[in-house]
């Protein structure tokens, strides 16, 4: 067992926190206050578990908008980035289907160019030929190459002549056949031409409405987009506002908290004071009688070896405490008055714990775990056997506390962090009362 020595902390204790600085302050200040000349301090407002409720259900509520909303602006800007991808796809086949329109426009202007360029050359022999049949017929059919050369009036007329009298010599009829035939395949590939020029223009057409279309689905979406975009950015106006007031009710509740564990610190201390003052009475009459008890002394056990782990006031009782579970009972006490070992076992932990700052777990020969939370300094290590009533730790201030006390929980079924039960009963039916709380 650890011995325990006056003014020498247990290695790895810590130095008193915020908590415990700023109950001690308040404390001195209440006491201060206690002269004549100064009135006792009010109490901070306390806002109700109702105005807490209410605030954070607006909390939550308008959290929940935020990310409904939040929904909805992914989702509208995910469409918005999809109209805007068809819109560019839309503009861009718009684009291809006009320059196809005026590659197909040019193709019909020279397919008809040429067609009637085919038609010109088939009207131009069909004259010189039926010229050159009414010349022969009025020379009563005699006329000669020669002669229709000769009768020419020009180096052009006369190429043109006798060109016309070579083909017509060869294959006269032949010759306009084939002419006749490209002027049909001409016009053929006119027809062809035009028809491609026209359906590239419908093409276009249909191309210019879906550019439309997408545009104006475009301007749809991002009209969605910002109308979203202000509602999310009122909601979160509205949430910033929630939160906000919430915190302004949590801070006023931990300030009247405070406050009621700086008083209750100061009661507690008032009464151990007297506690003290009546065991030094009862330690003087037992010497007085020859008992030969002492101010130190551990209590005596209870009918089944049980003893009350600390003196001082029930503070706190096991139970649901402002929305949360106590899992215990707190005796408030000064810092260093003795705790024990409520009954005997084997140390399980003793150290730094979360939330105790330091604390001690008992495996009793029963069974059950029990747990002396928030303490000063501690004199057990884990693996020590110890006896119901003998001095394990003193009281403390680590950890989450608001005031000098002990922690005291009792774990019927032998968990360590689990399974808790109200110590108050449960010493009771062992023959201990730890006082308040019913008990």
């Amino acid at each position: 067992m650890l011995q325990r020595r006056t003014g020498a902390p247990v290695p790895g204790a810590r130095r008193p926190g915020r908590a415990a600085l700023l109950s001690v302050l308040v404390t001195v200040l209440l006491t201060l206050g206690a002269a004549p000349a100064t009135a006792a301090p009010e109490p901070p407002p306390n806002p109700t578990d109702e105005q807490i409720g209410a605030a954070s259900q607006a909390q939550q509520a308008a959290a929940a908008e935020v990310g409904r909303i939040a929904a909805l602006v992914a989702d509208a800007e995910g469409r918005l980035e999809q109209a805007q991808f068809q819109a560019e796809a839309a503009g861009t086949a718009y684009l291809a289907a006009e320059e196809a329109l005026g590659i197909a426009q040019a193709e019909a202007d020279r397919a008809a160019a040429a067609s009637q360029a085919a038609a010109d050359a088939v009207a131009v022999a069909q004259v010189q030929l039926g010229d050159m049949a009414r010349d022969s017929y009025i020379s009563g059919g005699s006329t000669t190459s020669t002669l229709a050369l000769l009768a020419a009036e020009g180096p052009s007329e006369l190429l043109q002549q006798a060109a016309i009298l070579d083909y017509v010599t060869a294959n006269q009829v032949d010759v306009l056949d084939a002419l006749q035939v490209a002027r049909v395949q001409q016009a053929n590939a006119d027809r062809i031409a035009r028809a491609a020029r026209d359906e590239t223009a419908a093409a276009e057409a249909a191309a210019a409405e879906a550019k439309q279309v997408a545009e104006d689905q475009l301007a749809s979406q991002q009209a969605v987009f910002e109308e979203v975009t202000a509602q999310k950015a009122e909601y979160e106006r509205q949430l910033q506002d929630a939160e906000v007031a919430l915190l302004q009710l949590q801070g006023a509740r931990d300030a009247y908290g405070q406050w009621l564990a700086a008083k209750q610190a100061e009661e507690a201390a008032a009464a151990a004071a007297a506690a003290e003052d009546q065991a030094r009475t009862a330690a003087a009459a037992r010497s007085a009688r020859g008992a030969g008890g002492t101010a130190g002394q551990a209590p005596t056990p209870g009918s089944a070896n049980y003893v009350k782990p600390a003196s001082g006031r029930v503070s706190s009782c096991f139970g649901s405490r402002w929305g949360t579970t106590h899992f215990g009972v707190d005796i408030a006490a000064p810092i260093g008055t003795p705790i024990y070992a409520a009954t005997s076992g084997t140390v399980q932990r003793a150290g730094a714990a979360s939330g105790f700052g330091q604390a001690v777990y008992i495996r009793g020969d029963d069974g059950a775990v029990t747990v002396y939370g928030h303490v000063n300094s501690y004199y057990v290590e884990a693996g020590e056997r110890v006896s119901a009533g003998e001095e394990i730790a003193e009281v403390g201030n680590r950890g989450q506390s608001t005031g000098p006390h002990l922690h005291f929980e009792v774990h019927p079924g032998g968990l360590m962090y689990g399974g808790q039960t109200d110590p108050v009963p449960w010493m009771n039916a062992r023959g201990i009362s730890l006082g308040g709380c019913g008990g």
